[in-house]
């Protein structure tokens, strides 16, 4: 009895590995292609020919297909992707011993994440394009609201700096990754020179005008590139 318990025991395990190892070797070959999809819009852009995304990764072109119906439901895993990145990071600003803490946090957390992700700007204009409705970026207002309205609390933070503001410096501090990993080295010294700019001191030069709207800069970044500046 106790013999045919263990083989019984040994057939079961077999039969469950061998209907994982499918499942496993699926995760594998999903996790693979975002990781070359990334690299692959960063260096050729979004409409990059998918046959070359297969053959980055190793794999055949049907087993891209089976993983993406089409680019459009690539794109969107990676910018859903790139949201839930964002998600992760938000516990920490808040987090933060102090306000001035969390905005050096966001500064720098969010801008080398943006910096090490040169594909990112292609792929939110494309949703955009998708589904105009769909904004997650927009639930990140309040928790930035927040941020910034602790660090004026404790004097830290200059008094007409805005969350807007602060999304811009991201955005600009994490263009430099178009210069690709040669650059990655570098890119704290524009950040300390913006946070010299952030602190409060007695001798600041006032900013022009009303900072922007989240909404309208939430559009925007999603939208730059698309069109022609005005002249």
């Amino acid at each position: 009895m106790t013999l045919r318990i263990i083989r019984h025991r040994r057939a079961y395990s077999e039969s469950v590995s061998s209907s994982l190892s499918p499942r496993r070797d699926a995760r594998r070959n999903h996790e693979r292609l975002l990781a070359e999809a990334k690299q692959l819009f960063a260096e050729r852009g979004i409409d990059a020919p998918l046959d070359e995304l297969a053959v980055r990764a190793g794999v055949g072109a049907g087993t891209v297909y089976r993983h993406f119906p089409n680019r459009d439901a690539l794109v969107r895993e990676l910018y859903d992707a790139a949201v839930t990145d964002l998600r992760e990071f938000a516990p920490q600003f808040l987090a933060a011993e102090t306000g001035w803490k969390a905005i050096e946090l966001w500064l720098d957390l969010v801008s080398g994440w943006l910096v090490a992700s040169p594909h990112l700007p292609a792929v939110m204009r494309r949703v955009a394009e998708l589904d105009p409705t769909h904004r997650p970026g927009t639930e990140f207002a309040p928790m930035m609201d927040a941020v910034v309205s602790r660090a004026k609390a404790e004097a830290t933070l200059r008094q007409d700096v805005t969350a807007v503001d602060l999304s811009i410096m991201v955005d600009m501090l994490g263009s430099l990754g178009q210069y690709g990993g040669a650059y990655l080295p570098y890119w704290r010294r524009q950040l300390a020179v913006m946070l010299d700019g952030l602190r409060a001191r007695p001798d600041l030069t006032p900013l022009p005008g009303e900072g922007q709207a989240f909404d309208e800069f939430h559009d925007m970044s999603h939208a730059k590139g698309s069109s022609p500046a005005p002249r």
